[in-house]
């Protein structure tokens, strides 16, 4: 890990305005980091999400949506739907293995945590699922999603907090 870009990765909420630039940093990190797992047919079916930017925009604004930044430029961002469930985490390439993923998915454990939830979900793709493990997240099952006229395999895992003695932090 690149510390030196971590300790200056700061984080802030989701503004509209950041909508174009956080569909790009999901197309560039989809395009450059999951080639080894999905084929260009899924990978293009996958970037097509964001192809509307007005319902992007509101699927972001719709959840908890936090932004990393570096320099006050967006870097990655996290969301989360409900209360539980990680619905996007994507960090810009260039910024990948520099804790940005790290310190986004901190930030919304504590929070979630902190506002009751007793554990966090996440529909891992095979590029991100070593990345949940690593962090205490536990597979569930496998699973195959539609995405336009693509099928892409992901895994379904959950991470349960443990209520530490003193703090009450999520462990």
């Amino acid at each position: 890990m690149n510390t030196e870009a971590f300790s200056k990765a700061a984080l802030r909420p989701f503004l509209p305005k950041d909508g174009e630039l956080l569909a790009q940093i999901f197309r560039d990190s989809i395009e450059e980091l999951t080639v080894e797992d999905y084929d260009d047919a899924q990978r293009g079916a996958w970037i097509a999400v964001a192809d509307d930017e007005e319902a992007f925009i509101a699927r972001l604004a719709g959840q908890l949506t936090l932004v990393a930044t570096v320099a006050g430029s967006p870097v990655g961002f996290i969301s989360v739907k409900g209360k539980d469930h990680i619905d996007m985490l994507y960090v810009h390439p260039s910024m990948s293995l520099c804790g940005v993923a790290t310190l986004l998915t901190d930030a919304v454990e504590k929070l979630t945590h902190a506002r009751g939830a007793t554990h966090l979900t996440v529909d891992a793709s095979d590029t991100a699922e070593p990345f949940f493990k690593k962090r205490g997240f536990v597979a569930q099952r496998r699973q195959t999603v539609p995405c336009g006229d693509e099928w892409l395999g992901n895994t379904h895992m959950e991470k349960r907090f443990e209520v530490q003695a003193q703090q009450g932090a999520p462990k």
